[in-house]
């Protein structure tokens, strides 16, 4: 009879293993839906999103529609899939620019060192000074609510983030016996950061991107609840949350619906940048 330890361990971490997985999969479950969602409709929603109906407004779910309308007569399930589109796209586009971004600038303060590094995080002192809200509240007085006003205030936030991240894990790479190598053997700092470092921290930077997804979702949504998002009438789902104040005893679906899609595409993220973590980190995948 094979002995019990070893099968008790062994089963053990194939247990651990899949539960890891679990992150992965969820995460990558819900976002494909909202993704799914948010494409569907760009091409169809049951009502025209902006469609007001007086007559039919403050109707509770599926006694007109769905899930009801608000206090215009709009079809309420409309609004969050074309929501979902907005926050989404918002959120995608400012961490894909500011990721980006950021990392160029944390890849070449880690090659050039010295007065660079210095500039560049004192400059990400500055720009942590000034959170998304106040940014956006400094470039709508300029530029006026908008997509390109929430896009641009959360991708300057997210500049530092990914600098300060890319720095770090750049600097440990550039300690490698591998990139020593291939310094001794005439190679540039720019052929190094390309060929070396790049490569060996892309797991960390989508890692750290999927998660900072999440954040972006919730400053999105908080600028449009300020009317610094999307103008209306395009909907989203903080737009949604502020004009349900108003009518939270009347009609509290108004909110919670909003409410619950950005706690859904929030936990998606996070949940999706902590099985990526497991996935990709070398550490956790060997135990």
């Amino acid at each position: 009879m094979a002995p019990f330890f070893p099968t008790s361990i062994a089963s053990r971490r194939r247990r651990f293993k899949f539960s890891r997985r679990i992150n992965l999969i969820s995460g990558a479950v819900i976002l494909g839906l909202l993704i799914a969602v948010a494409l569907l409709s760009l091409v169809w929603t049951p009502l025209p999103p902006a469609k007001m109906r007086i007559i039919h407004k403050l109707q509770p779910p599926l006694a007109f529609g769905l899930l009801g309308t608000d206090q215009f007569g709009r079809d309420v399930l409309s609004m969050l899939m074309m929501g979902c589109w907005n926050s989404l796209s918002i959120a995608i586009t400012a961490v894909a620019i500011g990721g980006t971004l950021g990392s160029i600038a944390g890849i070449s303060a880690a090659a050039v060192r010295g007065p660079f590094e210095a500039l560049l995080m004192r400059i990400c002192d500055v720009i942590f000074a000034l959170p998304p809200i106040l940014s956006a509240m400094v470039l709508g007085a300029f530029l006026g609510p908008g997509r390109f006003t929430a896009i641009t205030a959360i991708a300057v936030f997210m500049i530092p983030v990914f600098a300060r991240v890319t720095l770090a894990t750049a600097l440990q790479t550039w300690s490698r016996d591998y990139v020593t190598a291939a310094r001794a053997i005439g190679n540039t700092r720019l052929a190094i950061s390309l060929r070396h470092v790049l490569p060996n921290i892309m797991s960390q930077i989508i890692v750290h991107g999927a998660i900072q997804l999440g954040l972006a979702i919730l400053t999105e949504a908080g600028l449009s609840f300020l009317g610094l998002g999307m103008a209306p009438p395009a909907p989203s789902w903080g737009r949604m949350l502020a004009d349900a104040q108003t009518y939270l005893a009347l009609a509290p679906w108004l909110a919670i619906l909003p409410g619950l899609a950005i706690a859904l595409a929030v936990f998606g993220f996070n949940m999706l940048g902590d099985g990526l973590r497991d996935l990709l980190d070398p550490h956790q995948a060997s135990r």
